[in-house]
């Protein structure tokens, strides 16, 4: 088993390396540079070029290639040309609120996809099924941006002053200041804590967990519901359609039937021997839709007025900030990739004769 998920990782290195060649190569082709992008009409010949001389864009297109990659090696994404901050330090700050939006919206659409998905398999053909599945292209059918705006109206304004109103937009309820868990737990202050500290204390739930502040962890969770319905909706569609597609294929296994000729009870055949079988496909749809929702959701993002790396992504690739879309393409690149070596991972226990291959 260990030498199983050694060579998968393995396998990972050359992907990393592919994506960041090809990334750097694509930006370098898109026309226009970051010093009309930035400055438009204030852009002189003489600052152009004392911009891309200053950042060192002037240099062959190899012999930058071979100064990014050797940055990459020591973890450094160079400086945001539009921001004038390491792109680090960005990836810590805005990488959170898309990290706690992802879990947020998986674990709706795993836990209502999947249950859906074998009720529908289970009543196949009956008016369970029917309306299930209808419910499921509906889903696939609504556009985020419109899902996530009518959430927002019938939440926050219609139904505002309610026990049932939920916060249209934001992390945290406005003037909201809660103790980061480095500070409560006196590892560090606010001006000295950095990298892993400052990136977990960002995520909302998890610092109100660990600092057991109630009032905190009921705040965030409120503003998380409405964008985690809105960018989950989609995947939990998918979830449901895969999970009953391939329930249906292993409930018409020989080994199904004979479980249920030798007596055992219905719930038992259904839930420990048809669904643990047909496990695979969806944990794989599981697995590709987290790695989707870590690239960050643009458009729920900007209708909720969430801070995450999909407004960032987008905002550097209209101002060819180089830098700032090559390390954020190489955070989203890792998750990617870590996600699919932790599904291959999943598919050894849940199918030992992988592991032979």
């Amino acid at each position: 088993m260990t030498k199983f998920i050694v060579r998968r990782f393995l396998y990972t290195i050359p992907v990393l390396f592919g994506i960041l060649i090809l990334t750097f190569f694509m930006l370098r082709s898109l026309p226009g540079d970051p010093c009309r992008a930035i400055y438009g009409e204030k852009a002189t010949e003489e600052t152009c070029r004392a911009f891309i001389n200053r950042l060192g864009l002037d240099k062959p297109v190899g012999e930058q290639l071979i100064i990014y990659l050797g940055k990459v090696l020591q973890l450094d994404f160079d400086t945001s040309i539009r921001h004038g901050r390491p792109v680090m330090s960005l990836v810590v700050e805005r990488m959170p609120t898309t990290v706690e939006l992802a879990i947020a919206a998986l674990l709706f659409a795993t836990v209502v996809g999947v249950p859906l998905g074998i009720l529908s398999a289970y009543r196949h053909n009956s008016w369970v099924d029917v309306t299930t599945m209808f419910g499921a292209n509906l889903g696939v059918s609504m556009p985020v941006f419109w899902l996530g705006l009518m959430l927002s109206y019938i939440f926050g304004v219609i139904l505002k002053d309610t026990p049932f109103a939920l916060p249209p937009s934001g992390r945290l309820s406005a003037g909201a200041n809660y103790e980061p868990f480095f500070v409560v737990w006196g590892l560090a202050t606010e001006d000295t804590a950095t990298g892993l500290l400052v990136f977990f204390s960002r995520m909302n739930v998890f610092n109100a967990i660990v600092t057991l502040n109630l009032t905190q962890l009921v705040d965030a969770l409120q503003h998380l519901i409405l964008p985690a319905i809105a960018v989950g909706t989609i995947p939990l569609a998918i979830i449901a359609r895969m999970t009953r597609s391939a329930l249906l294929e292993v409930l018409g296994q020989d080994y199904v039937r004979t479980a249920r000729a030798k007596g055992l009870p219905e719930l038992r055949v259904v839930l420990r021997h048809a669904v643990r079988n047909s496990l695979l496909p969806v944990v794989t749809v599981i697995g590709l839709s987290f790695g989707s929702l870590m690239a960050g959701a643009v458009l729920t993002e900007s209708v909720f007025g969430l801070s995450g790396i999909g407004r960032m992504l987008t905002e550097g690739i209209i101002s060819r900030d180089y830098f700032l879309v090559q390390g954020f393409t190489v955070v989203i690149a890792v998750s990617f990739v870590l996600i699919n070596w932790g599904v291959d991972i999943l598919y050894a226990f849940l199918d030992p004769r992988i592991r032979l291959e």
